[in-house]
């Protein structure tokens, strides 16, 4: 599995492993890199916002809500001031593109 590092915010915030965008968002729950893409049906989570509790990302586009702490719990990752390096779910030798994703204010919380 790829260890990566990319910013928190601005650009390059957005790492990319074989077409599958991954970012980091922060919440008043705290701050995780996580997939930015729903596991629904791949919506763009990135532009999400938390429900009232703030355990669940309602995606845009079908507003089904997504468990904030099992989406956490898929990626490790250690953020170190305006970086982030997380152990990415894939294979090695996978593609690798980094690139910017507009976060939604809500993850972008002292990004």
């Amino acid at each position: 599995m790829p260890v990566l590092t990319f910013a928190v915010s601005g650009p390059g915030n957005c790492v990319e492993v074989d077409g599958v965008p991954y970012v980091y968002a922060r919440t008043v729950q705290g701050g995780s890199v996580l997939r930015a893409a729903c596991p629904h049906r791949g919506g763009p989570l990135h532009l999400a916002v938390p429900d009232r509790t703030g355990r669940q990302l309602v995606c845009p586009w079908h507003e089904r809500g997504t468990s904030l702490s099992r989406l956490r719990k898929e990626i490790p990752a250690v953020r170190n001031g305006a970086t982030v390096t997380a152990v990415i779910p894939a294979r090695a030798g996978s593609t690798v593109v980094h690139r910017h994703l507009p976060l939604s204010p809500e993850l972008a919380l002292g990004c």
